[in-house]
């Protein structure tokens, strides 16, 4: 009996295993965060499925810029057919690489702010940066850099290293937009208070979450999260008289891709109506196009007086520039 149980098991699993190699795979490129369990991945994976008769794979590929540099090191043999995860200040280096195809996408209105047009690189969400902190340990956070700057000893921060992440690399750009040829001498005076500089933005925000520095480099939503998902409303986001500078993420299909047709298939999902309405409480940015009444809980968020970002065609040299300002800077 035992022989004729197990040869109807494998009568009915070996066809189903044909059936599910049978379907098409999407293998999707993106940051850790995006794959976690409490991220958006699990969620966009079932509701693509259930639409597109395939075999959707997301990959952690680190952080964002190191999602950037993972592709560009595997070239034309990469797995990937989509990389979702960058953003508009990687957006040129991505392009130079010419391992990008268009999208050809006949797209609704965004609500980026400022608008977001481009034929390669299509905007799934954005949001601000900010430093974030504990309301039951600082009373009093920083109002701009310069408050920060001349804060007591005590502050410090966490940040993330911009030659791997997308915040890391956010905040580079956010003191050059704010000091200009003065950020060298920021960075100098901000050196000290930096505790630690992580690879990822979790490894940075686990760290101010675990008491290791007063503040943490990430977004202006991240407050929502805590509200949201723990219902803690101790986590605040110090707003900057300075403004805070924008991160626009973004997707784009490989030219390589095994799989053009689904890929085109994902990327018109992305920026329809479900994939959107995921975004808020798992990625906990806002969504790049219409997606229903945001939460609550946004509607408390820090909201900046300024919105502050440099065009992406004049990032890398920029980013050059800041980065070897902040290298010298944290050297010393």
């Amino acid at each position: 009996m035992k022989h004729l149980l197990t040869a109807a098991v494998l009568a009915i699993a070996l066809p189903l295993a044909a059936m599910a190699e049978d379907k098409p795979k999407l293998t999707v490129y993106t940051y850790d965060s995006f794959v976690s369990e409490w991220g958006p991945a699990p969620a966009v994976e079932e509701a693509f499925e259930a639409v597109c008769d395939c075999d959707l794979d997301f990959v952690a590929a680190g952080d964002g810029a190191a999602l950037l540099g993972r592709v560009k090191l595997e070239g034309k043999r990469s797995d990937a057919d989509i990389v979702l995860g960058l953003d508009a200040n990687l957006v040129a280096k991505a392009r130079e690489s010419g391992l990008f195809a268009p999208h050809g996408q006949d797209l609704p209105e965004n609500g980026v702010p400022g608008g977001w047009e481009d034929d390669t690189f299509i905007p799934y969400d954005w949001g601000y940066f900010a430093f974030v902190y504990d309301k039951t340990r600082t009373e009093n956070p920083p109002t701009s850099f310069d408050d920060l700057l001349n804060a007591p000893d005590d502050v410090t921060i966490v940040i993330q290293d911009p030659r791997t992440s997308t915040p890391g690399l956010g905040l580079l750009l956010w003191v050059k937009h704010v000091y200009g040829d003065e950020a060298d001498e920021v960075w100098e005076k901000l050196a000290p208070r930096i505790v630690t500089v992580t690879k990822g933005w979790w490894e940075a925000y686990s760290a101010f979450l675990e008491g290791e520095a007063t503040m943490a480099l990430s977004y202006t939503t991240s407050p929502a999260y805590h509200v949201i998902a723990e219902e803690d409303d101790t986590k605040a986001a110090a707003a900057f008289e300075d403004g805070h500078y924008m991160q626009v993420e973004v997707a784009a299909k490989l030219a390589n891709s095994d799989a053009p047709d689904l890929a085109d298939e994902f990327l018109a999902f992305m920026a329809g109506e479900e994939f959107q309405t995921i975004i808020p409480t798992t990625n906990w940015m806002y969504p790049a196009y219409p997606a229903g009444d945001l939460p609550d809980a946004f509607g408390d968020l820090a909201e900046p007086e300024k919105s502050l970002i440099f065009k992406p065609e004049d990032t890398p040299e920029i980013r050059e520039a800041a980065l070897a300002e902040w290298l010298d800077a944290l050297s010393k």
